[in-house]
């Protein structure tokens, strides 16, 4: 871990020295998204430390692009969360409230992502100048920036929709003035990169910060669920599996914080931070010490006692002590009313719920502004366990149950220190019936870590879901129209690009 982190160390300089370079005297908004000519000299692309610095730069994209720690906010535009302090203007939209102007989380995604996908198509242009570097050093290195520029993608097309498809870096700006492409373009091209990456990165785990083939075949994974490609969704995610390169890590808890990400082969991505120069302090201080992300009843009922049945159905609830005999994720996740942390904050007085987020917290770290550069643990976005997840959704979606879901299931639940009962295959023995009993395990292994939003609208069922949850504080009731599925276009871009049509409802 030392290693990695002296080496995602060396990475932040060279990434901020290249950033720095690429936006320099660059004010207009066109140009930071899209450098045209700098470090492009043939004096700059000539050796593998200056691919390295490169593929660097674009892997430090990820930071302000929602594909950070800010992924946790996006709880609170499902039933998971409630954003009471409206963060990046996420309790807005969740009230139903989204138009050109919101702003927040809208510009934060389109721009980020957008700079991330002109950051790779940069070094896509460019990469081959560099003729001394060895072939197969290249190919990695496009791998890797050919994986990212998918990621970014895939954001883009699941909060969007039809977006604008940059292949390459436009020529001007008017060049990139062009109209938007549909979505289903844009993942054929999410999956051409993908294929490249899968082909060129090395078969190995993922511990360095760069990406591997099984972190590409992984969001290949999603991209096919997102398709409903359910049979090929299932053969990628199989061939992960039988590659053996991955496994379930022992420790649920500790696995979102340094501790747990030592040698831990769950994780499959991830976004890497090194303090003291590059840490989430935003997070330390609004998710920690002041609360920005609230847990919903709804939340808390889902989990299952640890007999494996509901709330509703099993002997072992008590309403006097609710948290007691429950699925051991609920106390690994969330924070309970009787639980003091020094140099925490116990925000219950307006909470509706009385419970806080504890998953990707270090209570060993007291959350105050001079310590705020201590947190540095990654903000992981792929693992293992929604490889096994996405196996068992894809292959009972494609062919029923049958026991190798079933296995994957309970692989999740089996964790050391979880040890949920495994699935009753008596009572979950229908494509309908086990389709929702792994809707709520993916609900339950991966909350709080900003994919239960993206899940509930891959499902089509956001609507019912949303609109029924009750009044949840004093700002009103959660709303979610048809329209919602795809967030308008930030008002800037639309006065930017005369081509770029409004996304339809907006």
């Amino acid at each position: 871990m030392q290693i990695m982190k002296i080496k995602n160390r060396m990475f932040f300089y060279i990434a901020v020295v290249l950033m720095v370079m690429v936006s320099f005297s660059c004010n207009d908004d066109f140009l930071e998204k899209n450098p045209l000519d700098e470090i492009s000299s043939e004096t700059f692309w000539e050796s593998e430390d200056d691919v390295e610095m490169a593929v660097a730069g674009c892997y430090a994209r990820l930071k302000g692009s929602f594909l950070d720690y800010q992924r946790g906010y996006l709880e609170g535009l499902s039933d998971n969360g409630l954003d009471y302090w409206n963060i990046y203007n996420i309790q807005t939209m969740a009230l139903g409230t989204i138009n050109a102007n919101t702003g927040g989380v809208i510009e934060n995604v389109y721009n980020g992502c957008y700079k991330g996908i002109a950051q790779c198509n940069f070094f896509m242009g460019n990469v081959d100048k560099a003729t001394t570097v060895d072939e197969s050093v290249l190919n990695k290195a496009k791998g890797e920036v050919r994986f990212l520029r998918a990621l970014f993608y895939f954001d883009l097309v699941n909060c969007f929709g039809d977006v604008v498809l940059y292949k390459e870096t436009p020529e001007s700006a008017d060049a990139s003035k062009i109209a938007k492409s549909t979505s289903e373009d844009v993942l054929d091209f999410i999956n051409e990169d993908l294929d490249y990456a899968i082909a060129n990165l090395p078969d190995e785990s993922y511990s360095s910060g760069h990406a591997v083939k099984g972190s590409a075949m992984a969001l290949k994974t999603r991209v096919l669920l997102s398709e409903e490609k359910w049979s090929d969704a299932a053969n990628m995610a199989k061939q992960i599996i039988d590659a053996g390169k991955f496994g379930i890590y022992d420790n649920y808890a500790s696995m979102f914080i340094n501790e747990g990400q030592i040698g831990n082969n769950e994780i499959m991505f991830s976004c890497d931070y090194l303090s003291p120069d590059d840490y989430h302090s935003v997070y330390g201080m609004n998710i920690e010490y002041t609360a920005h992300i609230f847990l919903t009843q709804d939340l808390l009922d889902a989990y299952e006692c640890s007999d494996g049945e509901s709330i509703s159905e099993s002997p072992l609830y008590d309403p006097v002590n609710p948290y007691n005999n429950r699925d051991p994720r609920l106390k690994a996740t969330i924070r309970l009313p009787d639980e003091n942390w020094e140099g925490f904050y116990n925000y219950t007085a307006f909470n509706p719920t009385g419970v806080l987020n504890k998953k990707g917290v270090d209570t060993t770290i007291q959350a105050s502004y001079s310590n705020a550069y201590l947190n540095d643990w990654n903000w992981v976005l792929i693992r293992y366990a929604d490889v096994l997840l996405m196996y068992a959704e894809a292959q009972n979606e494609s062919n029923g149950p049958g026991q190798s879901v079933y296995d994957a299931i309970d692989e999740v639940r089996a964790r050391p220190g979880v040890d949920m009962t495994p699935v009753d295959q008596s009572k979950y023995n229908t494509k309908e019936s086990l389709r929702e009993f792994i809707r709520h395990e993916r609900r339950i292994e991966f909350a709080v870590e900003g994919i239960r939003y993206f899940d509930l609208k891959r499902w089509h069922i956001i609507e019912d879901v949303i609109n029924s949850l009750p009044e949840i504080f004093s700002g009103g009731t959660y709303l979610f129209e048809e329209k919602h599925y795809h967030w308008p276009f930030p008002q800037s871009e639309l006065d930017r690009n005369p081509n770029l049509v409004q996304t339809d409802g907006y």
